[in-house]
């Protein structure tokens, strides 16, 4: 079955492209990411990070 598929992809043309856009959507979200991380300001991380420990913004049932 694998090889019946591959033979069909190897096939079409300008299937090569698929691998590099891929490569580099996940590198640029990566270096994004940690981009955002190093230049957050610690204040906010503080206050993003109390947000499960806030009793304040919680309803009783």
């Amino acid at each position: 079955m694998l090889k019946y598929i591959k033979n069909h992809i190897e096939n079409v043309a300008g299937i090569e492209i698929y691998p590099i856009i891929s490569l580099l959507i996940f590198f640029i979200f990566f270096v994004v990411l940690f981009w955002w991380v190093f230049t957050s300001k610690k204040e906010y991380i503080d206050t993003v990070s109390n947000i499960p420990l806030d009793n304040k913004n919680q309803t009783e049932l």
